[in-house]
């Protein structure tokens, strides 16, 4: 338990105070989320719909629980409910299902839209120019249950951080960009959400304003 509150003070100590920490909690047992809990933490990430629901359904209620990984338009109706953010939506086949489910329950759901701006080509995400024609179509205009918050993506991994930095001044050039074309009025598009257990302080210099740390903070996860 120690372990864990020591290892959030000392992130926390590292991050301005206008940048958000989201605990990536997937594969950790509810335990150590209540120590994080306990510690003062209340914004957890995970990426599998059925381990977040059951986690949601047995922790407390004023957690915020954000998705931050691929999410299947046939899983967004379990979360729709609840969930506090989408930080992962990369299509707008996506985007039409999280407004579909939103409207059933009243709600208005904050999303990020996901970039894909590293060289894996297994990372998901939009690429600019898909970015840009998603915004450029306009649908998401007429979308009242879904409100885009602002970017995410992730770096690369690898061990060259000038690459890193790179890539993460790329996605903050490209917010500007968007903020600037599409949402320039509007003071919710606000969200930088890059930088992990491994680059979050690089993240931070390179604008970041969301970062999304499990490892640094829970250790190396149980699958």
């Amino acid at each position: 338990m120690q372990m864990i509150q020591e290892n959030l003070q000392h992130i926390k100590e590292q991050l301005p105070k206008h940048v958000t920490l989201v605990a990536v909690s997937k594969f950790h047992p509810k335990e150590r989320l209540m120590e994080a809990y306990n510690a003062g933490q209340r914004i957890f990430g995970e990426s599998h719909e059925r381990e977040m629901t059951d986690k949601y359904e047995s922790l407390p209620d004023d957690i915020k629980w954000h998705f931050i990984g691929h999410l299947q338009t046939n899983k967004v109706k379990y979360i729709a409910p609840y969930v506090a953010m989408i930080e992962a939506v990369d299509s707008i086949r996506l985007l039409r299902e999280i407004e579909k489910q939103a409207a059933r329950h009243n709600r208005v759901i904050p999303v990020l839209l996901e970039l894909h701006i590293a060289q894996e080509a297994t990372k998901y995400g939009l690429t600019l120019d898909d970015c840009r024609a998603l915004l450029s179509d306009g649908e998401w205009r007429t979308m009242s249950h879904v409100s885009i918050q602002g970017l995410m993506m992730m770096a690369s991994f690898t061990n060259n951080q000038e690459q890193i930095r790179r890539e993460f001044l790329t996605a903050l050039s490209f917010f500007d960009e968007v903020k600037r074309d599409y949402f320039a009025g509007d003071d919710n598009f606000c969200i930088r959400s890059w930088g992990m257990s491994d680059d979050f302080l690089i993240a931070v210099e390179c604008g970041s304003t969301m970062v999304r740390v499990g490892t640094s903070i829970f250790g190396q996860r149980e699958y």
